[in-house]
């Protein structure tokens, strides 16, 4: 999944930017999370699921909550040209509940999900959205652990089944990718790295690779007179070594036009 978001940072970088690699650059997990803010989040990996399809022929499964009507401003201005043949390649899916939701996962085993092609990255936006008890008020399902272990197991063992099936099927477009995002609920407080949520830290077990969004809220940030400056942060498993971890940073910049652009740091 690294490459997907590599690939994604890469062809929207400003004009002139250069590709940094960090202490040799990060490996390749097949699955990553991004945590940070909801909408920035979910423009991120609409961006993805756009650039997937429309640069590299891929096909998209994208479960939310929340129906999209229209792609946010930010993403249209990325991909102004995209063809409709493109949006056709990603099938959104929108269960309303983590039994829903696990149901439409495992339901992808089955053949009839999976002809003629089988998607090549799956998409889960906002995932305490289905970790959250009943009526929204920010607490967690009894036993959150469990349940965010058991989603992201069967996650992992549908990316891997996918990924057989295109082996066979479309070897070109294997393995299959997941990604999903994070958020961290705004009363817990600033995320404490010493200290993670329980929730995201069993989610760090299964998603090898983040992709950490920031509001850049300093001083040169608003001096620029830009509207939306965020720090990017792709960390993971040293490609040599799994303990240790790497990282490569970019900065995202949202201008007033609405126009989105990423620039290597």
């Amino acid at each position: 999944m690294v490459d997907v978001l590599t690939h994604v940072f890469s062809t929207f970088i400003a004009k002139g930017g250069q590709v940094s690699h960090v202490r040799g650059g990060l490996s390749s997990p097949c699955s990553a999370l991004v945590v940070g803010d909801r909408s920035m989040s979910r423009s991120v990996l609409l961006l993805a699921a756009l650039t997937a399809v429309s640069r590299r022929g891929m096909k998209v499964l994208f479960f939310t909550r929340t129906q999209i009507q229209t792609l946010p401003p930010s993403v249209q201005s990325c991909l102004p040209n995209l063809s409709p043949d493109s949006l056709k390649m990603i099938k959104f899916c929108y269960p309303q509940t983590l039994e829903e939701l696990l149901l439409q996962v495992a339901s992808l085993h089955e053949p009839v999900n999976t002809s003629p092609t089988a998607p090549s990255l799956v998409i889960v936006d906002r995932l305490q959205n289905f970790l959250c008890g009943p009526g929204g008020g920010g607490g967690f399902h009894q036993g959150e652990q469990s349940c965010a272990a058991h989603l992201s197991a069967l996650l992992l063992d549908t990316a891997a089944f996918l990924t057989q099936v295109l082996e066979c099927r479309a070897p070109g477009l294997a393995p299959c990718r997941l990604l999903a995002s994070f958020q961290l609920e705004l009363e817990a407080g600033p995320a404490d790295p010493g200290h993670p949520h329980p929730v995201l830290a069993v989610l760090d077990r299964y998603f090898p690779a983040r992709c950490t969004l920031d509001r850049d809220e300093s001083y040169a940030a608003a001096a620029a007179g830009l509207e939306e400056v965020w720090r990017v942060d792709l960390s993971g498993a040293g490609p040599t070594d799994p303990t240790d971890r790497t990282s490569q940073e970019w900065q995202l910049v949202v201008f007033t036009n609405g126009l989105m652009e990423f620039r290597s740091v």
